[in-house]
């Protein structure tokens, strides 16, 4: 695993068990780490020892979205984390438990229906709405990419934990942009035009570090994440986005 620092509160962690990178996040806090994500199977002793390392026990963990290579390490994080908070959105525990269901008009639109094998034991000790805290972090819904996803925003020092709402891998793209060396993000986003409009509002945001699902951190923003949202809006039709979940 590679772990990266940034700035005093963020800790990149990230893994290839895909064959591509998948990262996760510590946060740091006065009580310990937040722990943003939990990627795929096999990682949760190194997540672990990664916080240990860096001074710290986890205390929380929040997830973005409960697609696969978020989430599928959750379960061995909470068997070694009994007591820690565990935190997302109603719609994110809903497709763990293995809903895989829309809501009431989201079948507006170009819409993609989720995928499965996302399934896990774990529930939320308590659930997440926009404007929400997590510690420091707030947290911002963002649905397009999936419909449950969310990102949060540290205010401490900017920085925008954004999951798959934005990629750096393969070259900046708002979700269900392709990038041809990366095109995996792109293809597994439920409502391109909900996406862009999530991708406006996190820009709205201006913040400082954009830390994402895959790909590396990247400071000072602004100017790459502007540039990526005019070039999907050359190329994703505006439709209505049905209720967000």
């Amino acid at each position: 695993m590679r772990i990266t620092t940034h700035g005093d509160f963020l800790i990149q962690l990230t893994r290839w068990p895909l064959l591509f990178p998948v990262n996760a996040y510590l946060v740091r806090e006065e009580d310990g780490f937040t722990l943003i994500d939990t990627g795929v199977w096999g990682g949760a002793k190194a997540i672990l020892a990664a916080a240990r390392a860096h001074g710290g026990e986890i205390v929380r963990i929040a997830l973005t979205h409960a697609d696969s290579d978020h989430v599928l390490g959750l379960d061995a994080l909470r068997a070694e984390l009994p007591d820690a908070e565990v935190l997302m959105t109603t719609r994110s525990a809903r497709r763990l438990a293995g809903d895989r269901s829309l809501d009431p008009g989201e079948e507006i639109g170009r819409v993609k229906r989720l995928g499965g094998g996302n399934v896990q034991k774990t529930t939320p000790t308590s659930t997440l709405s926009h404007g929400d805290r997590v510690g420091s972090l707030e947290v911002i819904a963002t649905p397009g990419h999936s419909p449950d996803h969310v990102a949060f925003f540290d205010r401490r020092d900017g920085t925008l934990i954004a999951g798959d709402a934005f990629q750096t891998r393969g070259g900046m793209a708002v979700s269900g942009v392709v990038r041809p060396t990366f095109p995996f993000p792109a293809l597994a986003t439920w409502h391109k035009p909900a996406a862009l409009d999530s991708a406006r509002l996190l820009c709205s945001l201006d913040p400082t570090r954009l830390a994402v699902g895959h790909g590396d951190v990247l400071d000072e923003p602004a100017g790459a994440m502007e540039a990526a949202i005019a070039e999907a809006e050359r190329g994703i039709v505006p439709e209505p986005t049905g209720p967000a979940g």
